[in-house]
């Protein structure tokens, strides 16, 4: 069953992808979507096998791949808790995307070739997280990359996009060196890619060290670290989350499936899998709690200045996934793959529901081109407002109630201050401060574009790029375009993950946090953290809910209350506003750093090395000589008799003086 689930999303994207021509859009659609939901529909007995402990880990085989001296290792796809877990958020949000996708690219004339790439990102991703072996995982890790590429950049002849698709290409680049690093030095110490042996003996090999360039450095905590690497281009963390926001240029289907199943998930479900092997590096679980605490801030901070819809919920993205790292760097795994279960429902729903107004607006992204739309739209509005009390974490504390990222997100800031460390306390203290302007900018999202006077008729966009007659405008003060809702192949999805959005936390809380027999061993469960946990003083389970309530207060005041507040806040400290609005300048900080520098050198290799050199002892030197040798040697070759004689003669003058100079000395 599991070969089935893994391998009918890869069959659907090579016959849509290679019989498109011969097929057409529909059943291209048909097969791929029919497929995902094929697989959905066999992950979720898997994961309810474990849900109720039925179920046992097992690896299924698949074929023979490499032997190669000391290294072995098999295809083989192995399926755990940890597994499960993936598996149904991987397929049900994939199957949902598919769906959706059905009315976002219905005036796309290429559909057949977007829902072949959905399928390969999928079946990628399920490839990773079902990985036997390192190298096995390195395959999916480079395949949602590749397939990332293929969708951002799929209106490839937009060159936004392909600047975009290129640059998550390269970012993700440098995170791969230090994954691959972190894999060769992983066989080195244990020798073997075997997860399950390498799981069993990291235990054992706490605190050994190795000698590099006359340094004693920690074994663990040195591949840890160059794994984790790899973990912060692919999950876009403070340093390698340049990509990101940019990648939004893609189609918005395929921003709800990189930010909520795939690609950005698959670092903090790495560092999960791994995580005995972090467990015994105290100084890289020190840098992931660090690094996840103040990404969280930072995106948090950008999310709260963009206007584009789909670049707030980019940055929201990147902010919860800083809650999951610091999790996991708090020791609280379990914790941190509750965050990510959760967060694929109201990500996805908060996504599709953004390509929903997107398509209500003609393809208008700028937010302060809304307003007003709760009427126009009112089940995207539901849907989104669904997304938006999960993601802010609206719950009940006394009465363990509440939407999905009450109970995960809460989880970790109690995690986080049950630890007691001084790190941890930073981090909860970040959380704190992240969980505040995460209210703020949802609610600002929500009240832009739902709320106040409608503001369509300032977008040129959209009155330049609809046509009506003045009888179909009829008494409209709009300028004659009317938003409307999506069709319903689009409606049906937000409507399914509003329900995860609500009732995912609250159904499988006791699972993700309270059970170890759950878990099955299949990540490191701490289980004096999680005690402690639910003994955190009153005030640190109330803080989530007092900043989400702040943060709402601020949002109402500053754009239904008074709409001229934020301006006249840009107005008195309009330096913060640039900074935060330039993403706090880190793209030009490696414009400078980094690419500038490469287009210096790359001109002095090519005016130096290219025609300095090359050219000129090349083409312009040695190639120029025989050239011109050539023809002059033809001009030689006349075909007249006394030419051939004269020449003749001329060269047996010369022999003859030769030899006799020769003889004379």
């Amino acid at each position: 069953m599991i070969q089935i689930l893994v391998f009918l999303p890869l069959l659907a994207a090579i016959v849509a992808g290679l019989f498109n021509r011969q097929l057409g859009n529909l059943p291209a659609k048909i097969i791929t979507t029919g497929a995902l939901f094929i697989s959905c529909a066999l992950a979720w007995p898997i994961f309810i096998g474990f849900l109720t402990g039925s179920a046992e880990a097992y690896v299924a085989p698949v074929l023979k791949w490499v032997q190669s001296g000391d290294m072995s290792f098999d295809w083989a796809l192995r399926v755990d808790t940890l597994t499960a877990v993936m598996l149904v958020v991987i397929t049900s949000v994939s199957a949902l995307v598919h769906l959706y996708s059905w009315g976002y690219m219905d005036e796309e004339p290429d559909q057949a070739r977007f829902f072949a790439y959905l399928s390969l990102f999928t079946f990628a991703m399920l490839m990773l997280v079902t990985a036997d072996n390192l190298v096995q995982m390195f395959f999916g890790w480079e395949g949602v990359g590749l397939a990332s590429y293929l969708l951002i950049g799929f209106w490839f002849r937009k060159p936004s996009a392909n600047a975009a698709a290129m640059k998550a290409f390269v970012v993700n680049r440098v995170g791969d060196l230090g994954f691959m690093l972190g894999i060769f030095g992983t066989f080195l110490v244990f020798g073997t890619t075997s997860i399950s042996e390498i799981l069993s003996a990291a235990p054992g090999m706490a605190g050994s060290s190795i000698t590099f360039m006359s340094m004693r450095l920690q074994t663990m905590d040195i591949l840890c670290l160059l794994l984790f690497v790899g973990a912060m281009g692919k999950s876009a963390q403070l340093g390698l989350h340049t990509w990101l926001p940019d990648a939004m240029e893609g189609p918005t289907p395929v921003s709800a499936l990189i930010h909520a199943a795939t690609m950005v998930t698959a670092g903090v479900f790495m560092v999960c899998r791994l995580s005995p092997m972090f467990e015994a590096a105290p100084v890289a679980l020190a840098f992931v709690t660090f690094i996840g605490a103040a990404t969280c801030f930072f995106a948090a901070t950008i999310g709260t200045t963009q206007t584009d819809i789909k670049r707030v919920i980019a940055y929201s993205t990147c902010s919860q996934l800083g809650y999951m790292f610091f999790a996991a760097g708090v020791g609280a795994y379990n914790a941190a793959m509750f965050h990510l279960f959760t967060h694929a429902f109201f990500k996805a729903l908060l996504f599709l529901g953004a390509g929903s107004v997107i398509h209500a607006m003609h393809h208008e992204q700028d937010m302060r081109y809304y307003g007003g739309l709760r009427k126009k739209i009112p089940l995207t509005f539901w849907a989104m407002m669904a997304g938006t009390l999960a993601i802010t974490g609206v719950g009940l504390w006394f009465a363990h109630a509440g939407f999905a990222g009450f109970h995960s997100k809460d989880a970790i800031l109690e995690s986080a201050f049950a630890k007691g460390t001084e790190l941890s306390q930073f981090a909860f203290f970040m959380g704190i401060v992240a969980a505040l302007l995460t209210s703020f900018y949802s609610w600002r999202l929500m009240f832009l574009t739902f709320w106040g006077k409608p503001r369509w008729i300032e977008s040129e966009h959209i009155q330049h790029s609809v046509h009506k007659t003045p009888e179909e405008a009829g008494e409209d003060t709009t300028g004659g375009y009317h938003p409307h809702e999506s069709p319903l192949v689009m409606l049906i999805p937000l409507i399914v993950l509003s329900i995860g959005a609500v009732f995912a936390g609250f159904a499988f809380t006791h699972s993700f946090l309270d059970s170890s027999d759950f878990w099955d061993n299949s990540l490191f469960y701490n289980e004096h953290l999680v005690h402690a946990m639910h003994e955190v003083p009153t005030w640190v389970k109330l803080a989530p809910g007092i900043v989400m309530l702040i943060g709402l207060a601020i949002a109402w005041n500053n754009y239904i209350r008074d709409p001229g507040a934020p301006a006249r806040f840009v107005g008195q400290f309009g330096f913060v506003y640039t900074f935060l609005k330039n993403k706090w300048y880190f793209d030009e900080l490696y414009h400078t750093i980094f690419v500038k520098p490469a287009f210096w050198l790359g001109r002095k290799f090519w005016k130096i090395g290219d025609v300095g050199i090359i050219d000129r002892f090349g083409p312009n030197g040695a190639a120029w000589v025989v050239a011109a040798s050539s023809r002059f040697a033809s001009k030689v070759q006349t075909g007249y008799l006394y030419s051939y004689a004269l020449i003749m003669l001329l060269g047996l003058v010369a022999a003859v003086s030769w030899i006799i100079a020769t003889a004379g000395q």
